[in-house]
C-alpha cells in the first residue's frame, strides 16, 4: 500500500489538537509547520518539519513532542526550536515559511 501525501490542512489540524497539551506539559507557546509541506513540495515519503517556541527549552520535552506528532501524522517529524542563536539561514527560512497552528 502506498502512503498518501499529507496535506497542510490535515497536519495543522493535528498540531492544533496537540497545542493545548504541549503548552501545559512542555511550555510550548507556538507550534507550526515549515518546509516542503508548506511549499507544496511534499512527497508521500516526506517528513514533516515542525517549529516550536518554548518558554524553557528542554531536550526531553522535544523528544516527547516529536514522538506524539509522529504517532498522529504517521510519518517522521523533525522538531526545531526557534531561538535567537541558531543557524541564520535556517532561522530566516523558518520565519519566512512557518504557518502556525
Amino acid at each position: 500500500m502506498t502512503k498518501k501525501t499529507l496535506n497542510l490542512d490535515e497536519a495543522l489540524s493535528i498540531l492544533r489538537k496537540h497545542k493545548a497539551q504541549f503548552s501545559a506539559a512542555y511550555g510550548v507557546t507556538e507550534i507550526g509547520i515549515f518546509g516542503s509541506l508548506v511549499r507544496g513540495e511534499a512527497r508521500p515519503d516526506s517528513d514533516v518539519d515542525v517549529v516550536v517556541k518554548m518558554k524553557k527549552p528542554d531536550l526531553f520535552f522535544m523528544v516527547h513532542i516529536k514522538e506524539s506528532l509522529e504517532d498522529d501524522l504517521h510519518r517522521p517529524v523533525d522538531v526545531v526550536r526557534l531561538r535567537e542563536r541558531m543557524n541564520p539561514f535556517l532561522k530566516s527560512r523558518i520565519e519566512r515559511e512557518a504557518i502556525y497552528a
